[in-house]
């Protein structure tokens, strides 16, 4: 299957060059220039990759992100001139699965896109179904769900759930866990991972301020708890 991109950019020469090249890797490919006409697009597409620029008009690229994840696991890499670490870090940390800076090469590009999706639609020989709990973690299709019904992670929230999910009990810190779902590149940036347990936490525990699941080691880092 062709995996669906959307771009979003108000530079129309960026369009014309990142949409025939993409095109020509087998993406289907439809492009908006605003971020209203980006979630348009987004629920009319259904795209499993967002390329989103930071600087839109109607809505920022930060805002179209953050009305994406309120219901959508689609992967998103934000592409911007913007360089600044905070800047960075705020993108991450409002659910952006990878952050690409201004000017970049197309190849460059397409190896992050392929890296994201590769995250969101993992290859394996068999359907591996984990239970722990009243969690079913469907690793072959990207699914989770809670007593039967079905929870909608990122891709960031669902590497972090599986890594944990597979080792109960083994503590990870931060930086393996930020390594395990997002790369090297990211090391430096290791604090977003509190923002994306924070996120998962409320998607799959009763309590989020008393978690069954995701469990805090002060000090050390996070482990998955024993749920009954």
């Amino acid at each position: 299957m062709n995996e669906r991109l959307l771009i979003v950019d108000d530079e129309q020469k960026v369009i014309d060059i990142l949409q025939p090249f993409l095109e020509g890797e087998k993406f289907k490919v439809d492009t908006a220039t605003t971020g209203t006409e980006a979630l348009r697009k987004a629920a009319e597409f259904k795209p499993e990759l967002v390329l989103l620029d930071w600087m839109l008009p109607e809505l920022s690229g930060i805002d179209v992100c953050r009305e994406l994840r309120k219901a959508s696991n689609v992967a998103i890499i934000m592409l911007t001139a913007r360089t600044e670490e905070t800047d960075r870090i705020i993108g991450l940390e409002l659910g952006a699965d990878d952050y690409v800076t201004k000017p970049f090469s197309l190849r460059e590009l397409l190896a992050r896109i392929r890296s994201v999706l590769r995250r969101l639609n993992p290859q394996t020989d068999e359907a591996e179904l984990l239970q722990r709990g009243d969690l079913v973690i469907d690793e072959a299709s990207f699914r989770v769900f809670k007593r039967d019904e079905e929870i909608v992670l990122t891709p960031a929230e669902f590497q972090i759930l599986v890594t944990l999910a597979n080792r109960p009990g083994v503590v990870y810190s931060r930086l393996q866990l930020l390594k395990a779902t997002m790369g090297d590149e990211y090391l430096y940036y290791e604090r977003t991972i509190d923002s994306h347990i924070s996120h998962l936490r409320k998607k799959i525990e009763d309590d989020p301020s008393a978690p069954d699941y995701i469990q805090t080691v002060h000090g050390v880092g996070y482990r998955f708890g024993n749920p009954k």
